[in-house]
């Protein structure tokens, strides 16, 4: 996709956001970060700790992060387009605990590859 280009809707996003997300590994630690996020999220109104609502926003971007630029090579599609990125992490999420993302990732690539 060239810089220049502008995403207008998620429909448009998701193939994109699928990927930069191509290696297992990237996705996993996507997965392992945002779990993360989501048990010190559930733990913050149960232990009164507030704080953990941040910790898990800083544990789940540094996963995600740190796949992106040592495993996958690329720069997170957090920082061009935020909401959509929160958004598409947290339907990857759901699609790796089914155990479908392996399959979307497929998908996407061959539709994309494939003749318009």
């Amino acid at each position: 996709m060239p810089q220049n280009h502008r995403i207008k809707s998620f429909a448009e996003f998701w193939p994109y956001y699928v990927s930069e997300h191509r290696r297992p590994g990237t996705r996993a630690l996507h997965f392992i970060g945002s779990s993360a996020a989501l048990v010190c999220w559930a733990a913050a109104p149960l232990t009164g700790r507030w704080w953990l609502v941040a910790a898990g926003l800083g544990i789940g971007y540094a996963c995600a992060w740190a796949s992106h630029f040592g495993i996958e090579h690329n720069k997170p599609a957090t920082f061009r387009y935020p909401l959509w990125s929160f958004a598409a992490d947290w339907r990857m999420w759901a699609l790796t605990l089914r155990g479908q993302m392996g399959a979307e990732v497929k998908r996407v690539a061959h539709t994309s590859s494939s003749p318009a």
